[in-house]
């Protein structure tokens, strides 16, 4: 969706400072929140990709002057509502749902979500090919960036088959695409002013091409 997360060559933010000493957490509450977010995601009423459409689907006001952990707040408050969590006694084990113990969740979290899966049909695309990236603009979820779609770009990686999120965040499914890395000249995208060394990749599903 075209919201307040896709900044994407948009002007007037500033620059981008990299504090390399800058702390994990800027307060407590930081903490709190990303372990409230990752102990209700182990109980599985939702996936990744509905987690992001979570953060993202909120107005550009809130989305741009909230901060990080704000935004990750809003967005496990808009999913507790969803999944009918709230105002219930004894939810989860309503629910037949079991909580993440606190001894369990290094291995959890070492052990991830990997979201390659065994693909439909082969390849369009090889290492070297073109492409064009499609002009949409959904009012769903995408990983497709605003600042690429109409542009042509290059092959560089082919990844497998994998999850497609624009799907699975909406509870359609898993639905399963090839995913490619593709470089795309800076000069492209931003005008001839611009370096002609410097690229961007970008790892892009197949039913973003045209």
């Amino acid at each position: 969706m075209n919201g307040g997360q896709d900044l994407g060559g948009m002007m007037g933010f500033g620059p981008v400072n990299d504090d390399p000493n800058e702390p994990h957490f800027h307060e407590n509450w930081e903490t709190r929140v990303l372990g409230l977010t990752l102990a209700m995601g182990a109980l599985g009423l939702w996936n990744i990709d509905k987690g992001r459409f979570a953060r993202e689907n909120r107005p550009p006001s809130e989305y741009l002057n909230w901060s990080y952990y704000r935004i990750w707040l809003g967005g496990l408050e808009a999913l507790i509502k969803q999944c009918g969590l709230l105002g219930e006694a004894d939810t989860a084990a309503s629910k037949n749902l079991h909580a993440l113990s606190a001894e369990k969740v290094a291995a959890v979290l070492a052990k991830g979500a990997p979201a390659n899966r065994t693909p439909q049909g082969p390849a369009k695309y090889k290492v070297g090919d073109s492409i064009i990236t499609r002009n949409i603009h959904p009012t769903h979820h995408t990983r497709l960036p605003r600042y690429l779609r109409g542009h042509v770009g290059e092959i560089v990686i082919v990844h497998g088959a994998h999850v497609f999120p624009d799907f699975s965040a909406h509870d359609k499914g898993e639905n399963p695409q090839w995913l490619y890395t593709v470089r795309f000249k800076a000069t492209d995208l931003w005008g001839a002013d611009k370096n002609a060394n410097d690229h961007v990749h970008a790892d892009l599903w197949e039913p973003y091409f045209v």
